[in-house]
């Protein structure tokens, strides 16, 4: 899967360095911490805790996730090689096994109800993607294709 031609890898590199300096420097505790949970995995090469603050979805006490990278993305990959997590949501810390979840059905009506709770940015992001003013279900179907979407459900301590 290639980068999209509209977000080159470079671009990638500097969203990612700046999440890391907005983490370093804002922590969770600030404004924009409502809509971002902050996930730490082992990295996959360094064996090291490495966190990424993300937006989510929380749906009957099960958080969502997803990468625009796909399966690129470094933290995904992290997840992959071992699941087990840590995420912290504004004062809230838990554990959790992550699922990746691959069915592009699955993942449109993950994107669908991000359209119904968050339209404006939703929408925008969809078009930069090159997906069409008027989309399809099929459109989302396909789009979805190229997302990663996981669930971090809380373990029972």
């Amino acid at each position: 899967m290639k980068d999209s031609p509209r977000f080159p890898f470079i671009l990638w590199r500097a969203i990612s360095r700046l999440n890391r300096w907005m983490l370093s420097r804002y922590g969770s505790k600030s404004k924009a911490a409502n809509k971002v949970l902050v996930l730490t995995t082992i990295g996959r090469k360094s064996g090291q805790p490495r966190s990424t603050p993300l937006q989510y979805e929380e749906v009957e006490g099960v958080y969502y996730v997803a990468s625009a990278r796909g399966t690129k993305a470094d933290w995904y990959r992290n997840l992959v090689a071992c699941p087990k997590v840590n995420v912290q949501v504004g004062d809230k810390h838990f554990s959790a096994v992550a699922n990746p979840i691959t069915d592009s059905g699955q993942i449109a009506d993950f994107l669908e109800l991000r359209l119904m709770r968050h339209p404006r940015f939703m929408s925008a992001m969809l078009r930069l993607e090159g997906l069409p003013p008027r989309y399809s279900r099929i459109d989302l179907e396909k789009f979805a294709e190229r997302l990663a979407v996981v669930a971090l459900p809380q373990e029972c301590n």
